[in-house]
């Protein structure tokens, strides 16, 4: 069902989304509370698909491969759609593996601007194993958990703060500032402003559940 509404949605608004996966179905592999003190940050430029520079920040940078011929370095993640630049990625294996099942690849890549709140294998890792593989069998609850984790439009982090509707129908609360964000009150930010093709990323380590 929401697999089909996703479709509408995209054809007749594109509001597509993006979450992170690959560049096709064949391309790809395979998410606590707050922290009450914050993470030291580190930052990364990188240039945008626009050629300008944006910084990418958090603590959770520091698993990003720095190797710019890496397929989930920083530079090639900037240069393909969002569940391509996901693919590369180390973090987000499970993430990718997700999307797969759920057939959003397509969908997400061809989002004209998304942003995407992407939880980390180990945000993945805090669901019982039981209830996450019952997830990734139900096709339409996974899309439904996968789309309310894609917000419309590309955030910067001046703009990230705030309620925002998702892909899912749901909304999104961010609190904080500077390079300090927390979804829904729970997910922290540990990695922010990540930039593709096509999305803005904000890697998440908690996964996002939307209201049943």
């Amino acid at each position: 069902m929401f697999r089909t509404k996703l479709v509408a949605v995209t054809a007749a608004a594109a509001f597509a989304l993006t979450l992170t996966a690959c560049g096709s179905s064949d391309d790809t592999s395979g998410a606590g509370a707050p922290a009450t003190t914050a993470a030291p940050m580190t930052s990364a430029a990188m240039p945008s698909a626009t050629g300008t520079m944006d910084t990418a920040f958090g603590a959770g940078c520091a698993a990003v491969p720095t190797d710019p011929a890496n397929p989930g370095s920083f530079d090639a993640m900037a240069k393909v759609p969002v569940a391509s630049a996901a693919s590369g990625n180390p973090v987000l294996s499970t993430l990718v593996t997700a999307v797969k099942k759920a057939n959003l690849v397509d969908t997400l890549n061809g989002a004209p601007a998304v942003t995407v709140f992407a939880p980390t294998n180990d945000a993945f890792a805090k669901i019982p194993k039981a209830d996450l593989d019952k997830v990734l069998a139900d096709n339409a609850t996974l899309t439904k958990i996968l789309t309310y984790h894609v917000v419309s439009g590309k955030l910067t982090p001046a703009q990230l703060a705030g309620t925002h509707k998702t892909l899912q129908g749901g909304e999104v609360t961010v609190t904080g500032s500077g390079t300090s964000f927390t979804v829904n009150g729970a997910s922290m930010v540990v990695c922010g402003n990540v930039q593709t093709a096509n999305a803005v990323v904000y890697i998440v380590d908690t996964v996002l559940m939307p209201k049943s």
